[in-house]
């Protein structure tokens, strides 16, 4: 659960600091006052896409902060935003990149955004929905798997294919660029070795006499060094007798002298191999321009004129043994695409049985939100998909059909389902996906059981005893009320408080049915301080909560009667004995402070409880 959210210098936030309590936390508020910037703070926090535009005008960087409770462990997480748009976050104060956030956010929180409801409208969606309920993820891997390599050799066998259209006239290119290559008998490293014998020959006349004097210098001359050495030898022998610190010299002269005896020999021979002769030179030019005129027309090295030498032998190979090369692709992608078809086909049957359960789990929770006479049903295509249609996600096309009044027939939820009753169906179907989706091994079967025992209380029970310890993610819905009112607002918001009891659940609204069934109650204010406009979030204590859900009740002027309706709403509303659901009473955040002034306005203003302010 999220216990702990500190927010500073984010847009019309300058510094906000929110303790969250197990339970049902609502966040209620005038329009435009900031409380879907909470929300977007911590979508940052699981690896949202950042921007320098949320930092607040004036200031450098941006910094969210949150400690999450998982598993019996805490967990802080920072993202710091610069102005220019860089970001950085950290886990537990170790640097970690956006996509480790996004890993990590699946068992953190859900969170479900105004506008998400109207993603039902996609029916493209709709099988992610039917996957995420049964548990279908071990399956819809394998699909995404077996799809990538039908791909992949559908792709090579296209090309190739491709290849023996044109065969002959690349052929006849191949032939001819591969012969000149070979009949280049090129080897590696020859242009440099060319090179510098080209150099050694341009200069025979002066190689050869540097060679002959330094021989004769060795070993001819009168004053030859070979014949030198012997005198200093015996001197130096005379020496270690005196001074054994000259012994390791003596000890060295048989390999000394062995090394000028080596250098004298290569002297000779080297010298006799120089041919100084121009047709030799002339023929090292000739291969020169030669490997130079290949270097640049299919180098630009020698090792790459090489290399591709090489590859346009496999290349005509290939051409050659194309129609072979054909039929063992057509075998291979024959072998991928039953591979492909019998997964598609068992995730298709199970998401046919999973779906059952679906719909038939979802008009009952339909029921429970104000739709008692809802039909709902997941259609599937009659006929096989196409092949060109084949997918990652399989061989389904599914559509949600719903009939919410009585005799009307089923039609596709996009064409007339309102927006209220979108709200509605989105917040049934989290509540399935949130409690199947990770808490249980088993699949369809088990949840259409739990379901067929009793609705909501029961997909939630069974949560409850198969969770085996487990932290569950938190839920943050904002504005799920949107487009619905009356009757309809009160079954939300005793769902949202059902939910509740066994996740921690953090909803905005703006209507006062829902409020009134929080176990913790914040609210979000935009005032204007010092000629800048600051979001201030306020804890409300009992009195708070009865000012603040008058005010969602009348308006601006509140009246002794709607603080009368508000203290009935609220009363009619408190969690009785044994529902497993507390009542969390408002207390002051952690490093709060209350200045001479907010003291005044919480006199003033009976409906402000703990203040939250920065």
């Amino acid at each position: 659960m999220l216990r702990f959210l500190r927010i500073k210098r984010l847009a019309v936030i300058d510094s906000v600091e929110i303790e969250f309590a197990p339970g049902l936390n609502v966040l209620t508020g005038e329009t435009g006052a900031g409380k879907s910037i909470l929300v977007e703070a911590v979508g940052l926090l699981l690896g949202d896409r950042a921007s320098g535009d949320l930092v607040r005008t004036g200031e450098d960087a941006a910094t969210i902060e949150a400690i999450f409770e998982t598993g019996g462990e805490e967990l802080l997480i920072r993202r710091e935003i610069t102005a220019q748009g860089r970001s950085r976050a950290f886990v537990n104060d170790e640097l970690a990149t956006a996509g480790a956030l996004k890993d990590l956010s699946g068992r953190l929180i859900e969170l479900h955004g105004q506008r998400e409801h109207q993603t039902l409208l996609d029916s493209s969606t709709h099988l992610q929905l039917v996957d995420s309920f049964g548990g279908l993820d071990p399956l819809t891997a394998s699909v995404v798997g077996a799809f990538d390599r039908l791909r992949g050799c559908t792709e090579e066998l296209t090309r190739v294919k491709r290849a023996a259209i044109d065969r002959s006239t690349r052929q006849d290119l191949v032939s001819f660029q591969l012969g000149e290559l070979e009949r280049a008998r090129l080897k590696p490293a020859e242009d440099e070795e060319l090179t510098a014998a080209r150099q050694v020959l341009a200069n025979a006349e002066r190689v050869e006499r540097l060679c002959a004097e330094s021989y004769a210098s060795l070993y001819e001359s009168d004053q030859a060094v070979l014949s030198g050495l012997g005198h200093v030898w015996r001197r130096v022998a005379e020496l270690a007798a005196l001074d054994p610190r000259f012994q390791p010299f003596l000890d060295a002269r048989e390999g000394i002298k062995s090394q000028l005896e080596d250098l004298a020999l290569f002297l000779r021979r080297y010298a006799d191999t120089i041919e100084a002769s121009p047709a030799r030179l002339q023929q090292i030019e000739e291969r020169l321009a030669l490997l130079e005129r290949l270097k640049r027309k299919y180098g630009p090295t020698l090792a790459e004129a090489i290399a591709r030498r090489d590859a346009l032998r496999r290349e005509l190979s290939e051409l050659e043994r194309s129609d072979q090369r054909v039929a063992e692709l057509e075998r291979d992608h024959a072998a991928v695409r039953t591979a492909y078809l019998t997964v598609a086909q068992a995730l298709s049957g199970e998401r046919r049985r999973v779906a059952a359960g679906f719909a038939r789990q979802l008009e009952r929770l339909a029921g429970e939100l104000a739709m008692e006479q809802t039909r709902f049903h997941v259609r599937f295509n009659e006929a096989p998909v196409a092949e060109p249609e084949w997918s990652a996600r399989g061989i389904d096309q599914a559509e949600f059909f719903v009939s919410p009044n009585p005799g009307e027939e089923l039609r596709p939820l996009a064409r007339i389902a309102s927006g209220g009753e979108l709200s509605r169906i989105m917040l049934a179907i989290k509540t399935l996906t949130a409690t199947s989706r990770g808490w249980s091994s088993q699949s369809g079967d088990a949840q259409g059981s739990a379901s067929d025992a009793g609705g909501l209380g029961a997909s939630i029970d069974g949560v409850r005893a198969r969770r085996q310890g487990t932290g569950a993610p938190g839920l943050i819905f904002d504005e799920v009320d949107a487009g619905i009112g009356g009757r309809a607002a009160d079954v939300v918001g005793r769902k949202l408080r059902a939910l509740g009891s066994e996740f921690q659940v953090l909803c905005i609204t703006h209507l006062p049915q829902i409020a009134a069934f929080a176990d913790t109650h914040f609210l979000i204010e935009k005032r204007v301080e010092r000629g800048r406009t600051q979001t201030f979030v306020l804890r409300l204590d009992d009195a708070g909560r009865v000012e603040e859900i008058g005010r969602m009740l009348g308006g601006a002027a509140i009246t002794e009667g709607l603080r009368a309706s508000a203290r009935e709403m609220l009363a009619g509303r408190r969690p009785g004995p044994g529902t497993g659901v507390r009542t969390v009473r408002g207390t002051q955040a952690k490093g709060e402070s209350t200045s001479k002034g907010e003291s005044e306005t919480a006199k003033a203003k009976p409906r402000v409880g703990r203040n939250s302010r920065p």
